[in-house]
């Protein structure tokens, strides 16, 4: 079996200046950095991790190493871990999607599992390379702890996909909160959820996406 630990990186730029990111690369603002921390102790304590993969994006790489350097554990990035591509929504505020993708956004906020962003990826897309990525990373890693330091949305697809087998369901599942943790296990080609979105350990430094994305 392998244990995976799914954590969204800390409170970026782009989250606070209320603007949608897919590939737009946005770093950790000083909140991010130290909910990255306590993320980092608060696994280091709790978990023997062997590894630690990464989005390349600079939110998520800079959550992935606070990990690594917490866990004396090595790193590596990987794109495929990325944030959906978001197409022309990138560095959009979710007030001008409203106005300007109004269609397409709408999907996306009432029915997410089936929303594409406009000239981007669609939902399934992201779900489906997500789910190649940590199949993988989780063979290569038999028997062992592994951290992914990833996004929202694919963290979210996971969770539709693992409690309904389809990315689709998505609806149905939250947002995780920045810098949380959930625990999935792969086991002889079979996904489970151990924990999902645990984040008590950030006190009152907690962060989370507004209602409208």
């Amino acid at each position: 079996m392998t244990t995976l630990l799914l954590i969204r990186h800390g409170q970026s730029e782009a989250n606070k200046l209320g603007i949608f990111a897919g590939h737009f690369d946005a770093p950790l603002l000083p909140l991010g950095i130290e909910q990255a921390k306590k993320t980092a102790a608060y696994i280091a304590e709790n978990y023997k991790v062997d590894k630690v993969y990464a989005s390349d994006l600079k939110r998520a790489y800079a959550t992935g190493s606070s990990i690594a350097d917490s866990c004396k554990a090595p790193i590596t990035a990987d794109c495929n871990l990325r944030e959906i591509g978001a197409g022309k929504w990138e560095a959009c505020s979710f007030a001008e999607l409203i106005k300007l993708y109004a269609s397409d956004y709408d999907v996306w906020l009432h029915d997410i599992g089936n929303a594409r962003c406009t000239g981007g990826e669609s939902v399934t897309e992201l779900g489906e390379r997500v789910l190649r990525a940590l199949t993988s990373i989780a063979k290569a890693n038999d028997g062992k702890t592994v951290a992914i330091a990833t996004h929202a949305t694919p963290i979210r697809a996971m969770q539709s996909f693992v409690h309904y087998a389809s990315f689709k369901a998505m609806k149905h599942i939250p947002w995780v909160s920045n810098a949380s943790v959930s625990v999935l296990s792969f086991d002889d080609g079979k996904w489970r959820f151990i924990a999902e979105g645990i984040d008590a350990h950030l006190g009152d430094i907690k962060s989370s996406l507004p209602a409208n994305v």
